[in-house]
């Protein structure tokens, strides 16, 4: 079987193919993100994962490559990720009482055939309706630093989210069930 090959530096996405019970590596890369195409947020986030994947499958030979890119959209806006508390903060107080979508482009890529999968997955995110205080006491905990849309549901951001329609995985940062089932186009199966 070829290797598998993991291209993010991400280690939410890490744990999360690890839980799946896959056998890889990692080797993030070094693409340089592109924001400023044409594309709607989910082309994007898939065109981005398929640069990933070919930067990285450059590098190795009889390898399948796995990469993946995440946004957060609000309002046909994308959401970066913030760099202080206090754009933490804003970003909160935007999306509080407040329905947002976080869309994940992958890609598996098999470096010798040049075969190549790439899809988005779109999950829609409720979050409560926060108090200043509240809002106050999450960016506290400096978990909002460093995550698109400053809030990490499998943190202790998951007391600000109401619900959630789609994938859990996916606001992680993989879609797991839609990455189980494209990977089987490559011969490997999860179960």
């Amino acid at each position: 079987m070829k290797k598998i090959i993991l291209a993010s530096a991400s280690p939410r996405r890490k744990e999360l193919l690890e839980k799946i019970g896959l056998k890889f590596e990692v080797d993030p890369g070094n693409y340089a993100e592109d924001m400023r195409s044409g594309l709607s947020p989910g082309e994007l986030a898939g065109e981005i994962s398929l640069q990933k994947a070919r930067a990285v499958a450059k590098r190795h030979k009889n390898t399948i490559v796995i990469a993946a890119d995440t946004f957060i959209v609000f309002k046909s806006k994308i959401m970066g990720k913030p760099g202080t508390e206090a754009e933490a903060r804003k970003m909160l107080m935007r999306l509080r009482g407040k329905t947002h979508s976080v869309i994940t482009g992958f890609t598996i890529l098999d470096a010798d055939s040049g075969k190549v999968l790439t899809e988005s997955v779109k999950t829609v995110v409720h979050i409560k309706n926060l108090t200043s205080e509240e809002v106050d006491a999450y960016v506290k905990s400096k978990e909002p630093l460093d995550k698109a849309g400053a809030y990490a549901i499998q943190g202790l951001g998951s007391v600000i989210v109401d619900r959630i329609e789609g994938d859990y995985f996916n606001v992680i940062g993989l879609p797991l069930s839609a990455l189980a089932e494209a990977l089987k186009e490559f011969g490997i199966n999860v179960l």
